[in-house]
């Protein structure tokens, strides 16, 4: 078992989790039940898989909840370019987070080489 609230990647999630919430409230309202949902959706699920990985039994099952954690990252990313491109967001708005959200699925890689290189 590993402590998730220690984990860099734990954190950088819950921090892009936060920024996407704000970021989800400059939404029009129309989206409220599409878009942004399913940006909030995608947004928790991220740190929280990677919590929920940390609390399993073996490394096999954290690297299968990480994998998770890369399908929601990437759906992510393809939400916010979404936003972008029908222009109910600046660029300047979601290029950061996307830029972050890039950081953290590479950092997740890195982490599921070194837990496949502890489990032989």
């Amino acid at each position: 078992m590993h402590n998730f609230e220690k984990l860099k990647i734990w954190q950088k999630a819950m921090d892009i989790a936060v920024e996407v919430y704000t970021i989800s409230s400059l939404l029009p309202n129309d989206e409220k039940f599409n878009l942004i949902h399913q940006i909030k959706k995608c947004a928790v699920s991220i740190p929280s898989n990677i919590a929920e990985g940390s609390g399993r039994n073996h490394n096999k099952e954290f690297i299968q909840f990480l994998g998770i954690t890369n399908g929601s990252t990437f759906e992510l990313i393809t939400q916010l370019i979404l936003a972008k491109r029908l222009k109910l967001v600046k660029e300047e708005i979601i290029q950061p987070v996307i830029s972050q959200l890039v950081e953290v699925s590479n950092m997740n890689f890195s982490f599921q080489k070194t837990l496949k290189e502890n489990i032989k």
